[in-house]
């Protein structure tokens, strides 16, 4: 019997019983991976037929040092890319912005121009490597530099793989990385959607991020409800637009964070999948399996790294990975130990990788389908956190959905209420984290980590490369593609053409990002 004093939970109030039998799953019927709701998994052979991609994420300094970067990874047995941009670029700044001073390539790689796109895949072959950029308000931009670079390479849109972020609902909430309102911001990601359907057919249009929201503080079950109640919202918006949730759904990913608790992150992945398969189902009436079957790439939680005895980093990430492995993910990248302190070094982020293909190749983890399916605790717990994370979506649905609720500010005070009782705990003694507030080192026995060092004299350069863009280009026809932006967002066409166009004249990404501004207007809450 479970007493006040002994009561363990995990940080979403689910208790875990010291025991688990066979009363705990009483009626629980499995169906085989690659069938609906696909709790086991997407595909029906998993890993046995395509393994997860090792795809890490990388970007920092300038789009050369950047390049440089891919290729080591690339050549180490990285198969798939992930480009982390600068603040500036996230916020659609050019890098001589007085806004951007201090800023440049210094939390990933700064993109001004389609001549810094060049540079950054340059020998890269896109026809065979898949790419995932981190970008949301901006994502059209990037997107279309990467297609403008791959038609100068020779490869046309219908053989690029990847996935654009695209995920502006989790700006306002989590990362604050917003420019436009939420209804112009809606308008560009569904643009994002249809140019998408005609010119780039293998790209997944938008990863909705859970990522974020949990490491703003969220508790697994927020992480779970206000992921899915965004993708609800991004569906919603699509079909308003004309288009069919059996057709953009089989292009939507979603993007989760693989945190501490093993056992409650593998339920919750295997619990994300069987909502969603329900929700397009039911909710949107998709009958394409690849629209109603969830696909989700992980990242190990940033926010769980400690700048304390820093080498413990590398076991939570093995951890957090395996429970990514274990939940079925497509894609998976793990952080490095030193990322609480800077930027990854070549080492950390080679240790990174290599964690990766342990678990591959010598632990097992491709071997079989779904391997902890039927365990007595794994499935109770997927069942908590479905019921659970279902109530909150409900909860959010009577609010009006998922852009009500933002504008409300329900899903920010619950997330920061969720954040304020998890450090609470940790101050007080209450949640252990090893070299923190337990199991502590005096300094004198803390060993120093070598750190990447970012050279500051990359963003003078950076802001000379984008003059030169400017000086050299052909200022009429710039200014004339500005002006076709201008009166596109004015109207209800696409945006993604006359956008396109403005970058192929070597407008900047904040040019037209300023331009856009002038017509929307900013989101300063």
């Amino acid at each position: 019997m479970t007493t006040a004093e002994n009561r363990r939970e995990t940080e979403s109030g689910i208790e875990v019983k010291p025991v688990y039998g066979e009363e705990d799953v009483a009626g629980l019927v499995l169906e085989p991976p690659g069938e609906f709701p696909f709790t086991r998994g997407p595909y029906r052979d998993m890993y046995r037929g395509k393994p997860w991609t090792i795809r890490q994420y990388a970007g920092f300094a300038s789009a050369e040092e950047t390049n440089a970067r891919f290729r080591y990874l690339l050549d180490r047995g990285q198969t798939g890319l992930s480009v982390a941009f600068d603040l500036p670029t996230q916020l659609g700044y050019d890098s001589d912005d007085p806004r951007a001073l201090g800023e440049v390539g210094r939390s990933g790689v700064a993109i001004d121009s389609l001549a810094d796109m060049e540079i950054l895949l340059d020998g890269i072959p896109l026809d065979r490597v898949s790419t995932s950029m981190t970008i949301n308000a901006p994502a059209a931009l990037l997107l279309l530099l990467y297609e403008l670079v791959a038609e100068g390479q020779g490869v046309p849109g219908d053989q690029l793989r990847g996935t654009v972020q695209n995920d502006i609902l989790k700006e306002y909430v989590a990362r604050g990385n917003y420019i436009f309102p939420p209804s112009p911001s809606m308008r560009i990601t569904t643009d994002l959607f249809a140019y998408c359907r005609e010119r780039l057919p293998k790209w997944n249009t938008i990863s909705v991020s859970g990522y974020h929201i949990r490491e703003a503080g969220s508790t697994a079950v927020q992480e779970l409800a206000f992921t899915l109640a965004n993708g609800i919202a991004y569906c919603d918006a699509a079909i308003a637009a004309g288009l069919s949730p059996d057709e953009f759904g089989a292009r939507l990913s979603f993007f989760f964070n693989a945190h501490n608790h093993f056992f409650q992150e593998v339920a919750k992945f295997r619990a994300a999948r069987r909502l969603w398969a329900r929700i397009m189902r039911d909710r949107f009436g998709a009958t394409n399996p690849r629209a109603q079957a969830l696909r989700f790439h992980a990242q190990t939680g940033g926010s769980t790294l400690t700048a304390q005895q820093p080498e413990n980093n590398v076991v939570r990430v093995a951890v957090q990975a395996l429970s990514a492995v274990c939940g079925g993910a497509q894609s998976i990248h793990t952080n490095a130990f030193d990322e609480a302190l800077a930027l990854p070094t070549e080492r950390s982020a080679r240790i990174a990788l290599r964690a990766q293909q342990i678990l591959a190749h010598e632990a097992g983890g491709t071997d079989t389908a779904d391997p902890l399916g039927g365990a007595y605790f794994i499935e109770t717990l997927t069942r908590e956190l479905e019921e659970r994370a279902w109530e909150l979506i409900e909860g959010i649905d009577q609010l009006g959905g998922a852009v009500d609720a933002i504008e409300q500010g329900f899903v920010q005070r619950e997330i920061e209420e969720a954040a304020y009782e998890h450090t609470r705990r940790v101050d007080a003694g209450e949640r252990a984290i090893v070299g923190v507030n337990r199991f502590q080192e005096g300094e004198e026995e803390e060993e120093e980590i070598e750190l990447l060092t970012i050279d500051p004299a990359g963003e003078r350069r950076q802001i000379e490369r984008t003059a030169r863009v400017r000086a050299e280009r052909e200022a009429a026809a710039a200014e004339e593609a500005l002006r076709r932006v201008r009166d596109c967002a004015r109207g209800d066409a696409n945006l993604l053409n006359p956008l396109r166009d403005a970058l192929a004249a070597r407008c900047t990404v904040g040019e037209i990002c300023n331009t856009l501004r002038d017509e929307f207007g900013t989101h300063d809450r």
